[in-house]
């Protein structure tokens, strides 16, 4: 395939669901629940609801939404230290759009914006280093977020800065990494995930290798998987090949994009600048152990968190908010008692419905809202029945 509107073909979509449908008599453990598979990345999940991926599928087919949104999964806390960060009057705070939005404890980047502190929407930290440039009297911070995906630009960044000698550069670094997520999801005893959909993007980066364990140490199959709707449809096929002939594998849908080996210049700039965190915060999971990562101490002179005092606190989501349920799919986002009403991408009440990428904005703004609360409205008289 060459261009974008073949992997939107309609006529290759009702193919793939052909085959996935012939499935159903080659898998017995169908007849007791339905396959449950979950896609990691919160592109793919934007991909399912934009297309009407999930109303073709069969219904013995589940699709559990996962926590792959750098930005749904940041802590409150967090949160709030990136605001004490950019109301210092001598400091301008660089970040991309979708993390202004998110609610803080008790304000937003965004409002804080409002209220005068210096922040800029920057589309690359190189964009923060060339403000670092310019203003020479200021510190200028750059709010570091994402998987493995932006940690090479990230990386690259500091050690340009460091070339340059601009010490008045600094990552807020809260870039966090994908195997520990999954492990954390396949120990969670309220899991019982069939299969797996891998993230593209970061796959692009780290290869197919450290993906492995979850086939070889959980016996379950996993797909690299792009963005398109026949990606999302031929890794499910995929996926359920797998399952009908009892094999757990590692295989690569996204070959056009992803080496089996990663991109060894990212891989090599992300550990000369990064290392391992012990532990890190997740909105709704709580701490996972090594699954964020610090800057190394020889640039320690890059580190916000160093050469700045935050409150570095932790703060919990409100309790209407059920933001930690939906991210370790125990429950949908139109199964949250404030989704789609006090909770809108107008008015917030968690992460997860102010990014693009989040589940619960994708339900919102793709799926059939009256619909959807009127089925949560039944679920509900039927449990307090």
């Amino acid at each position: 395939m060459k261009y974008v509107d073949e992997f939107r073909d309609p006529e290759k979509a009702k193919v793939l669901i052909a085959k996935i449908n012939a499935l159903y008599e080659q898998i017995p453990q169908i007849a007791i629940r339905p396959l449950q598979l979950m896609e990691f990345c919160g592109g793919h999940t934007h991909t399912i609801f934009r297309y009407g991926i999930e109303p073709m599928l069969p219904d013995w087919i589940e699709l559990i939404h996962g926590p792959g949104c750098p930005v749904c999964v940041l802590p409150m806390g967090r949160v709030d230290d990136c605001v004490a960060l950019a109301e210092r009057p001598d400091v301008i705070f660089t970040t991309f759009g979708d993390a202004m939005r998110v609610p803080g404890s008790k304000k937003s980047l965004l409002q804080a914006k409002a209220e005068g502190a210096d922040i800029r929407m920057v589309y690359s930290p190189l964009d923060s280093l060339e403000l670092a440039r310019k203003n020479p009297d200021r510190q200028v911070i750059f709010f570091a977020l994402g998987f493995e995906t932006t940690m090479p630009s990230t990386a690259l960044t500091v050690l340009q800065a460091k070339n340059e000698g601009l010490d008045n550069f600094s990552l807020f670094c809260n870039h966090i990494t994908t195997v520990p997520t999954i492990k954390a999801i396949l120990d969670s005893p309220d899991m019982k995930i069939d299969g797996f959909l891998a993230p593209g993007h970061v796959s692009m980066v780290v290869g197919e290798q450290p993906f492995h364990f979850v086939s070889d140490a959980y016996d379950k199959p996993i797909v690299i998987t792009g963005f398109e709707p026949l990606d999302i449809l031929q890794s499910i096929w995929m996926v359920l090949k797998q399952i009908a002939e009892n094999r757990c594998e590692v295989e690569n849908q996204y070959a056009r994009i992803v080496p089996p080996a990663g991109n060894e210049p990212g891989l090599k700039a992300i550990e000369k600048v990064f290392e391992i965190r012990e532990f890190f915060e997740w909105r709704g999971l709580g701490s996972i152990d090594h699954s964020g990562v610090k800057m190394r101490n020889e640039f320690a002179r890059f580190d916000a968190e160093q050469k700045f005092s935050i409150p570095n606190l932790k703060i919990a989501d409100p309790k209407s908010c059920q933001c930690g349920e939906v991210l370790k799919g125990v429950i949908r986002p139109w199964e949250c008692k404030v989704f789609g009403g006090s909770c809108t991408p107008e008015t917030p009440m968690g992460a997860l419905m102010v990014s693009t990428e989040g589940a619960c904005a994708a339900y919102y703004n793709f799926g059939n809202l009256p619909e959807l609360l009127s089925k949560r409205d039944q679920q509900n008289k039927e449990n307090t029945a």
